[in-house]
């Protein structure tokens, strides 16, 4: 079995303890937008949110034929850090600020929307009119009340620019979209500092990833069986490991002995406020979600500028 450490700090005083394992349950599977299936572990009946995550879908994958892929028109949202990362397609990505782009695999948008904004995630044209197989994650990170009104901000990452490393015997890969792991630390700075990995492990290869004893952390599976924490709980494709905060400062990861593993590993400060979520919109009060739906409604958030060929 192989082992690596996420850490260049090889000399320790006391060696540190890793984490429990709070739960483990299959993700939801249901559709959003214009009809796209996806594999959602919260909010969800078995878990409201992980403080300061509010949302996770895998999207897909979903393959569609010629004329008939669906993906995320026009809606408004406010309050909240949206990072999407593809794993397989593309998407056409326009918005209220003015920006228009594409995302490929391994490229991801990190969306501050704050104040509020429009955007649209639609699959590439050359999906929309061929056909393909569409496969990606969304996570929502809450800002809190002092950020909930910052201007948006969009940043794309480009595959080629995400920090990775890739152990010399090849059994470890790391891409790091957030946060710091095995010496390489993410590009892009963040409203709330966040770990977000996306390991790839061959089979009974094993990460030990440093986290905050206080930090919200938890892992979500994309692909093949592992097993998590000290009591190596196994789970496998579509399945999210939440860890026990105050259990420990390492997180373990580890591919079964028979198949390989895919899994994204996150975490963050929880950030302890009241949360009021409905729709696209997360606030801190039952006042501030009623104006974020009169705001959206009304067209306070903007709109998406209409191409020529659509005049």
């Amino acid at each position: 079995m192989k082992s690596v450490f996420a850490s260049l700090n090889l000399v320790e005083r006391k060696p540190a303890k890793a984490r429990l394992v709070e739960s483990v349950f299959k993700a939801n599977t249901q559709l959003e937008g214009a009809g796209v299936r996806v594999h959602r572990p919260f909010p969800s009946p078995q878990l409201s949110l992980l403080d300061p995550f509010v949302l996770l879908d895998e999207t897909g994958p979903n393959t569609f034929g010629p004329g008939k892929a669906v993906g995320f028109p026009d809606h408004a949202h406010r309050g909240f850090e949206s990072v999407t990362y593809i794993l397989e397609g593309g998407l056409e990505l326009r918005d209220s600020l003015g920006n228009e782009g594409a995302l490929e695999p391994g490229d991801f948008q990190w969306l501050t929307v704050g104040a509020g904004m429009v955007h649209s995630e639609m699959p590439l044209p050359s999906i929309r009119e061929n056909g393909g197989t569409m496969h990606g994650v969304q996570l929502w990170v809450n800002l809190p009340a002092a950020s909930k009104w910052i201007a948006p901000k969009l940043n794309i990452v480009r595959a080629g620019h995400v920090p990775h490393y890739r152990s010399e015997d090849g059994t470890l890969d790391v891409r790091i979209l957030s946060g710091r792991c095995m010496g390489k630390l993410a590009h892009i700075a963040t409203q709330v500092p966040i770990t977000y990995l996306h390991v790839r492990l061959a089979p009974g290869s094993r990460l030990e990833q440093p986290i905050p004893p206080g930090d919200t952390a938890f892992a979500y599976v994309l692909e093949g069986k592992g097993e998590f924490g000290v009591e190596r709980r196994s789970a496998e494709a579509h399945s999210l490991v939440s860890f026990k905060r105050q259990s420990g400062a390492l997180l373990t990861v580890r591919a079964s002995d028979d198949e390989s593993l895919s899994v994204l590993v996150l975490a963050g400060p929880p950030i302890g406020e009241k949360v009021v979520h409905q729709g696209a919109f997360v606030m801190n009060t039952d006042d501030e979600l009623t104006q974020a739906l009169c705001d959206a409604v009304v067209g306070r958030m903007g709109s998406i500028p209409r191409r020529k060929s659509q005049t």
